[in-house]
């Protein structure tokens, strides 16, 4: 038995005996020394001495040697980034690099830890992660916690790896637990931390679907990892058709950005594949193609223009709607000045009921407002339901009449992008005409693209013909995006905005804070007029338009989803009259493409949401989900698939980080080692010293069974001035 005490405490001590012993004595000399006083001033003495060294802290010390000989695990990487090739040895051609797996498959040969046989055990363990294809990514802090767990003895960790990791924890949690441990990691790094030479086709932003005879979009980007431009030729194949290029230039160590376009002539399912040519300089050839799923469909697009007065801008808009094939236009001409409402072809007598309006994917609010000839406020509620609930898209076109100011009034003003001018409600015209300006949003819009290449669409915006009156705006409200503005008038606030886009719940706003659109068919017809509001009602009615049936609606978001990300699933369903269902169960079966299946239960999103229910889930595998949805109110179901892009954890041709493998090892009081130096490594652990002693302290002092002691001693003691007759 061992004692920590400080000269305070062991003079305190014996001052307390000293002065216990004398108490005691006194005591049983005033009681004539009668035996039972005798006894129990023993037992208070004895209480005191048991305090006494409770405050002297003793413990007892066991020492333990270990019999089992200390383990070394040494961690080799298997995950797919091991592929790249980037290992340059005195075997490896200078042209053909070998792989990071090769080096690790030499390295862990058993003749290369011979040195440390008998001493030590040498344990290979290969990791990756726990998903269902391990080597698609890499949990590199749970192999180094399983290491720890799995072996008692454990004296050091060899790790073998490139330093990526992408799930799980950050591999420093696992350090700084194999330090508390004193296990050490000592860390092999595998690759090279340059980026090889290469050509990446990074990523592509296609739609989920397209439409027949219309040309269909497919934005890409390149990266370019040679040390000088290169031009090359981007090819997409699977159109049923001739295969479509585009030449491109990529600058030296930079990236492009660009579109290629499709025209689908036939409806079906297609599965089209981007690919660039491999140049004889890359490193890498298995990242210069992606896929990807893409239907085609008959469109069938319902607009509503609602206009107070038959001016310029609702003429030409009217006329080109009217004229693309996949629209069906109907209008609302108020003519407030004139008795009844405008007539014709595809005009409306009334503003259309609630059944009526939800049917309707993009709605045209002219230079109209509330007013007893024009809209009710009742009117503005639907038209908030149908963006809000039923993914609709609204597209506010003011006039210099100013009426649309009366509709910041209803609970339109929410899906206002803008802040108006009060002070000039009929806004602003000049006899100078003004000009565009493409904001840096309005660059990469696909809204605002009327040429394919950034510098033609710039230039054309620049050069389209002026404008003499625009809506006085005095900003753009939080949350929404300003495509272009005015090119010279400003406000406190920044340029007047012109163009700006809002989302509201789920769906889309437009503001066109101009009517001379019209005037840019000078000199080119319809071009630019009809390609641009041709994209702004397919842009609006895109995610409307997904998947739908009879009474029920599915659109999701985003609209290319990938695997392990959240999926909102939002659901209009109606009731068997066609009115929005207010109240009801609607569930949606999500099957992987693995046959693993799972239901989400949809929920109504709001009291003031009609017909729209909503719910998220997260896939966990890449491929085509089937979604079948079912409302248990109508009995209605509607099928849908979806794909889901497979996120790419693990990435071929990635520079190594070795900087993780410097941080666990710094952390875990362990050193990094080339690969070259293995030989060293060995040797160091074979010389590593036999393993301490393991000492245990029981302190007595603290243990429970101490503290029973002393709670026992002075019950007995209380018990027995009790028998004795004392108070």
């Amino acid at each position: 038995m061992s004692f920590h005490f400080t000269t305070a405490t062991l003079l305190t001590t014996i001052i307390v005996l000293l002065i216990a012993g004398a108490c005691c004595w006194i005591s049983w000399k005033r009681s004539g020394f009668a035996k039972r006083f005798g006894w129990l001033e023993l037992l208070r003495f004895a209480i005191v001495v048991v305090v006494l060294i409770t405050l002297n802290q003793p413990e007892v010390t066991r020492r333990f040697v270990p019999d089992e000989r200390p383990t070394i695990v040494v961690l080799h990487d298997v995950s797919q980034s091991m592929q790249t090739r980037d290992v340059v040895t005195e075997t490896s051609e200078a042209r053909s690099p070998d792989r990071r797996r090769e080096l690790v498959d030499r390295l862990i040969q058993p003749e290369r830890w011979s040195a440390a046989e008998g001493r030590v055990d040498i344990v290979f363990e290969p990791f990756s992660s726990s998903l269902a294809n391990p080597e698609k990514a890499t949990d590199l802090n749970s192999a180094l916690i399983l290491a720890s767990e799995q072996h008692t003895s454990l004296r050091g960790v060899v790790l073998l790896s490139d330093g990526d990791w992408n799930l799980g924890s950050a591999p420093h949690v696992a350090a700084t637990s194999l330090r508390m441990k004193k296990v050490p990691v000592f860390a092999v790094g595998i690759g090279s931390e340059q980026r090889l030479p290469d050509v990446e086709l990074t990523g592509l932003d296609a739609p989920t679907f397209g439409v027949i005879d219309k040309n269909v979009r497919v934005p890409f980007r390149l990266m370019n990892w040679l040390p000088r431009d290169l031009e090359t030729v981007v090819t997409l194949t699977g159109t049923d058709g001739a295969e479509i290029e585009k030449r491109v230039r990529i600058p030296g160590m930079g990236q492009l950005q660009d579109t290629i376009e499709w025209r689908p002539a036939k409806t079906g399912d297609y599965e089209l594949t981007l690919k660039l040519p491999v140049d004889d300089r890359e490193a890498v050839a298995d990242n210069n193609e992606l896929s990807f799923p893409i239907t085609i469909r008959q469109e069938a697009l319902k607009v509503l223009i609602v206009e107070s007065y038959p001016r310029w801008e609702y003429r030409y808009l009217r006329n080109a709607l009217e004229r693309d094939p996949g629209v069906e236009v109907n209008c609302l001409l108020f003519h407030p000045d004139l008795e009844g409402v405008g007539g014709g072809r595809g005009y409306l007598e009334t503003f259309p009921d609630e059944n009526q309006l939800f049917e309707y994917d993009v709605v045209f609010l002219g230079d109209v407002g509330v007013d007893s000839q024009q809209l009710t406020v009742q009117n503005c509620e639907l038209l908030g339901q149908l963006v809000r609930s039923h993914a609709g898209g609204l597209v506010f076109l003011p006039g210099f009449r100013g009426k649309q100011l009366s509709l910041l009034t209803t609970e339109l003003e929410e899906l206002y992008p803008v802040v108006p001018d009060e002070a000039q409600p009929r806004g602003v015209g000049s006899s100078r005409p003004a000009r565009f300006a493409l904001t840096e949003a309005g660059r990469r819009s696909l809204l605002t693209r009327l040429e394919a290449d950034d510098d033609g669409n710039e230039r054309i915006w620049r050069d389209l013909p002026g404008f003499q009156w625009y809506a006085a705006s005095l900003r753009a409200k939080v949350g929404t995006e300003v495509l272009v503005t005015h090119d010279a008038d400003t406000t406190k606030y920044g340029r007047i905005p012109l163009i700006a886009t809002r989302p509201s719940g789920t769906g889309k706003v437009l503001f066109m804070g101009t009517d001379g659109a019209w005037r840019w068919r000078k000199g080119v017809e319809d071009l630019y007029h009809y390609r641009f509001w041709g994209q702004v009602v397919r842009w609006m009615a895109y995610q409307r338009n997904m998947s739908q049936g009879e009474r029920m609606r599915l659109f999701y978001s985003p609209d290319r989803p990938e695997a392990d990300n959240v999926l909102t699933l939002n659901v209009n369903a109606m009731t068997d009259a066609g009115e929005p269902l207010r109240e009801g169960r609607v569930t949606v079966h999500a099957t992987s493409p693995s046959g693993h299946s799972e239901t989400i239960r949809l929920k109504a999103a709001s009291s003031d949401s009609w017909g729209l229910f909503t719910g998220t889930f997260v896939p966990g595998e890449g491929g085509v989900w089937k979604l079948v949805t079912l409302c248990e109110e109508t009995g209605a179901t509607l099928e849908t698939d979806v794909s889901i892009q497979g996120l790419e954890r693990e990435r071929i041709g990635q520079p190594a980080r070795f900087d993780v493998l410097r941080e666990v090892a710094e952390i875990s009081r362990g050193r990094v080692v080339d690969a070259s130096d293995l030989s060293r490594l060995v040797d160091d652990i074979a010389q590593l010293p036999e393993p301490e002693p393991v000492i245990r302290r029981v302190r007595i002092w603290s243990h429970p069974l101490w503290g029973a002691l002393i709670v026992l001693m002075l019950g007995a003691f209380w018990t027995g001035r009790k028998l004795a007759g004392l108070a």
